[in-house]
C-alpha cells in the first residue's frame, strides 16, 4: 500500500518534468561600459566579406569592410534586440594590414568573428584559417 502511495505521488512529478519547456534566450554578456579604456579581446573575421558599420544596427552606414582572416581588436560588446531575437554586436578597431589597432573603427555582429583572449592566439588562428 505504501509503495502505491509513493508511485501516485511521483508519477505526476515525473510526467510534468518531461513536458517540453519553451526555448530559452541565450545568455549574452552584458554591455561593456564605453568609458572603460580597456579592450575585451581580439577577433578574427570568419566570413568572406564584412561591412563595418557606424552603429550597431543592420541599417547602419558602412565605414569600410573587412575580409576573412582579418584581425580586429574588440573594444566593446553590446546586446541589441533585433526583431524577435537578441544579437550581440561588438565595437572593433581594425587595421587592413592584418594587425589590430589604430585603423578602421566601427560595429560588427559578434557572430561574424571568432573571439580570442590574446593577440597571439588571434594571429595564429588567422594564419591557420582556410582562405
Amino acid at each position: 500500500m505504501r509503495n502505491r502511495q509513493v508511485l501516485i505521488f511521483l508519477f505526476p512529478l515525473l510526467f510534468f518534468s518531461c513536458i517540453r519547456k519553451s526555448e530559452e534566450v541565450p545568455l549574452i554578456p552584458p554591455a561593456t561600459n564605453p568609458l572603460v579604456r580597456e579592450f575585451i579581446g581580439y577577433g578574427v573575421v570568419n566570413v568572406s566579406f564584412l561591412h563595418v558599420l557606424d552603429e550597431p544596427l543592420d541599417e547602419g552606414t558602412s565605414l569600410g569592410y573587412l575580409r576573412r582572416r582579418s584581425l580586429v581588436r574588440i573594444m566593446e560588446r553590446r546586446p541589441i534586440r533585433n526583431r524577435m531575437a537578441v544579437e550581440s554586436w561588438v565595437k572593433i578597431d581594425a587595421d587592413h594590414s592584418g594587425t589590430a589597432g589604430s585603423g578602421l573603427q566601427g560595429w560588427i555582429q559578434e557572430s561574424s568573428i571568432n573571439v580570442y583572449t590574446s593577440e597571439a592566439q588571434a594571429l595564429t588562428a588567422s594564419q591557420t584559417m582556410s582562405p
